[in-house]
């Protein structure tokens, strides 16, 4: 008998993976910390999803301007994910970033120099400091105050890039945006395979920043704030910097996607700052649903292929099937919406 007893297991102060809890006394992993260890763990199904979506545009070549197009809102729906489904923020303006990632980025190409990789890099500490400031506006109020006040600042940067024609080219956009090749190597062809790279290799970047974000303590004391704020504060969880942190760093990934939409399309219009980009990317995570990264990703997916496919079924109506589907997708229930032989019967409590 030594005399020693066995200390409280700790967390380490520095997590060596994301949401990865140091194992306990001799080098065993106690019962509290397996499920942190089993969410930061790469499941099989993951590298065929990342390793798929990179030999898209060698498979089918013809669409990779949609591969494009599909990554970019991808990584919108995400950082609306941040705020949203990991932190309980409600927003109605988040293509205030988008647009503004967008804008800093063609105007950067345009006037300052033509690298892409320098343009998304200034591009995105813009929108984290235009974050950084209107995060301001969302630490107080209810749900509802949040969602009139995001709508407002996205308005607000729509009429102004709409008066400072001289700038943004106005109703018309931004034109003549030329970029240069990717890291001066691979330069932007026709087709779009360059462009669908470029967009899948940030967007798997940003992924894993994210993914290590929020299955870390911070993501953790997010997910706090989430199910009870007044209940986070009690615990002495730091809930407004909490708050403007997250808000600042979902800013500037939206940037970014903003960013990659002007650099592969060499335009941008006040279609960025539109209140349509905002709605559409909220739909995107029902349909994928919140707090799970992946949920953006599936609900870009799934509605941008409606998209492209009903409006050429029907293109004055495609809009009315998108929102029959949501209708359903919302009575009936995501599950549930997978097996109809469930939909007449009782919800599973």
């Amino acid at each position: 008998m030594s005399g020693k007893t066995p200390g409280r297991p700790k967390f380490s102060g520095s997590p060596r993976g994301a949401g990865e809890a140091k194992p306990g006394p001799g080098g065993h992993v106690t019962d509290w910390q397996k499920p942190l260890l089993q969410k930061a763990r790469w499941r099989w199904w993951e590298f065929v999803l990342w390793a798929g979506a990179f030999a898209l545009p060698l498979v089918t070549p013809s669409h990779s301007l949609m591969i494009n197009e599909i990554a970019i809102v991808a990584l919108f729906a995400m950082s609306l994910d941040l705020i949203l489904g990991y932190t309980g923020i409600v927003s109605l303006g988040h293509a205030a970033f988008f647009g503004f990632g967008a804008y800093a980025a063609a105007l950067f190409a345009k006037l300052v120099m033509p690298d892409p990789t320098v343009g998304l890099a200034v591009a995105i500490v813009l929108c984290a400091l235009l974050g950084a400031v209107a995060s301001v506006t969302i630490l107080r109020g209810t749900d509802l105050t949040r969602l009139m006040v995001t709508l407002g600042t996205a308005l607000l940067l729509l009429e102004l890039a709409n008066k400072l024609d001289w700038l943004t080219g106005g109703a018309d956009g931004l034109q003549g945006v030329v970029m240069g090749p990717v890291l001066g190597l691979f330069e932007f062809d026709l087709f779009g395979r360059t462009a669908a790279w470029y967009s899948l290799t940030v967007v798997l970047v940003l992924f894993l920043l994210m993914r290590r974000l929020v299955q870390s303590p911070f993501g953790a004391t997010l997910k706090a704030i989430r199910d009870n704020r007044l209940r986070a504060m009690a615990i002495g969880v730091p809930v407004a910097a909490r708050m403007v942190t997250i808000y600042t760093i979902a800013a500037a990934v939206a940037g970014a996607a903003g960013a990659l939409l002007a650099q592969t399309t060499g335009f941008a219009s006040l279609d960025v700052l539109a209140f349509d980009r905002s709605a559409d990317v909220l739909l995107m995570l029902v349909i994928g649903g919140v707090g799970w990264l992946y949920g953006g990703v599936a609900g870009a997916i799934v509605f941008k292929l409606l998209q492209d496919w009903l409006s050429a079924v029907t293109p004055q109506y495609w809009m009315f099937w998108i929102g029959l589907i949501l209708v359903l997708l919302v009575l009936v229930g995501r599950d549930r919406l997978l097996r109809p032989r469930t939909w007449f019967g009782r919800k599973p409590a």
